[in-house]
């Protein structure tokens, strides 16, 4: 078990406004094992990991306990296609350039 990496999803989870139903679809993957995620029964594989850091917009770092600073924002992209969320992504990336 990753030390603080269960109750890291937990709250990511709930900060995103996601159940445990939403998370496991856009991971591929059964309620039970998310659930096994944040209870610490289960740890992800890595690609299961590297897609949470995605979904939560944090990097594998802040998951893995190696950066203290939680994700400086919070979006809920719930109702949004990808397409919606890649221009947000592109939006973000071209302020911050500037």
């Amino acid at each position: 078990m990753i030390n603080g990496l269960p109750q890291k999803l937990k709250t990511l989870r709930n900060q995103y406004g996601y159940s445990q139903k939403q998370v496991a679809a856009k991971l591929g993957v059964s309620p039970s094992i998310v659930s096994g995620y944040e209870t610490g029964e289960r740890t992800p594989s890595t690609e299961i990991l590297l897609a949470l850091s995605y979904l939560y917009q944090c990097s594998t770092d802040y998951l893995l306990g190696r950066q203290v600073s939680t994700p400086s924002i919070v979006l809920n992209t719930t109702d949004l296609t990808e397409r919606q969320i890649q221009a947000i992504h592109t939006l973000i990336e071209s302020i911050q350039d500037k």
